[in-house]
């Protein structure tokens, strides 16, 4: 792990077979008019070319670029390998389809040091506004600015939603690390941002700092199949209930939707309905998994109708209640 920070921003972009959009971030980060950051690339097995440009890039040196490889795992195993290797006070992740304005690393500065001294321990740090490469805010705006609130706060009391993005300290980061030794390749970071809502405020500005493209498929992108990463999905729901149930009244609809989500990736992932049960710590999420059931279980027969659309199954491959 990194001794004190000695920047103040780490810019991490995990990449996979991204050589033709990771340009993008490249010219961003070389217009920065703050020059406080690091560029640390986490390559997850690229067989694109992506490791010859990037060293062209660090032999140019006009980005200071820390390229690091790995073999494919997938994006929360790349940003394990960020908190273990981040030199800044904050990170940000900008990803390797993505750029963001000139002056976004100076803004994100500006917005953190005002908050008072006393105060920012409290914070884990600043969220800012995005476009699409068209030039059309994505999502919502803040309903103030700052907006000072949790990430449960700005989703089911303020009702902001789409696309946004910040700095977040790497302290904190590092005190909510992904789980070891999940499998498949892909864990919501939902999975964090649940756990760091629990903790600490964001300060939320209304300036448009990332330009956030469309065009290129995500790192995780492919055909869909539930059971590919359904332990990681599973996890992520499982802390969404855990811990957020106590909005229900606020946001019914999505807080029933994540209980059936999560009795579906947990099905998927050979987790029987006694430990669905005993995984979930308060009587609000209980309440809420019974009564998603229903749901759950529609799902997991349309899933198994994508996968054997031929005949629809005689039974459905739930396990029993009395099981493990």
């Amino acid at each position: 792990m990194s001794p004190c920070p000695t920047i103040t921003f780490t810019v991490f972009t995990p990449t996979f077979n991204r050589k033709h959009t990771l340009h993008r971030a490249y010219l961003s980060l070389d217009a920065q008019t703050c020059r406080d950051f690091e560029w640390l690339i986490v390559d997850d097995g690229s067989t694109d070319g992506t490791e010859e440009l990037v060293k062209q890039w660090q032999r140019e040196g006009r980005v200071p670029i820390r390229y690091i490889r790995q073999p494919h795992g997938g994006a929360h195993r790349a940003h394990q390998t960020c908190l273990e290797e981040a030199r800044g006070e904050l990170v940000i992740k900008l990803d390797s389809d993505d750029g963001c304005a000139s002056a976004s690393l100076e803004r994100l500065k500006h917005h953190w040091l005002a908050i008072p001294d006393q105060d920012r321990p409290r914070f884990a740090g600043v969220t800012a506004l995005c476009l699409d490469e068209r030039g059309h805010l994505v999502g919502d705006t803040f309903p103030t600015s700052p907006l000072d609130c949790t990430a449960a706060e700005l989703e089911y009391v303020h009702k902001v939603t789409g696309e946004k993005w910040g700095c977040v300290r790497t302290d904190v980061l590092r005190q909510f690390p992904f789980p070891e030794n999940v499998p498949g390749n892909f864990i919501p970071e939902s999975y964090i941002w649940v756990q760091i809502s629990r903790h600490y405020l964001t300060r939320h500005v209304n300036e448009v700092l990332r330009v956030y493209w469309t065009d290129a498929p995500s790192l995780v992108h492919g055909k869909p199949d539930p059971k590919r990463n359904a332990v990681g999905h599973r996890l992520m729901f499982q802390m969404v209930l855990n811990h957020e149930a106590t909005y229900f009244t606020r946001a019914p609809a999505r807080l029933l939707r994540a209980a059936a989500q999560y009795t579906r990736f947990a099905s998927h992932s050979g987790l029987g309905l006694r430990s669905q049960w005993q995984n979930l710590t308060s009587t609000p999420a209980r309440l809420l998994w019974l009564t998603a059931l229903p749901l759950a279980t529609t799902l997991l027969i349309r899933d198994r109708l994508r996968h054997s659309p031929s005949k629809l199954p005689a039974t459905l491959n739930v396990p029993a209640l009395s099981k493990a």
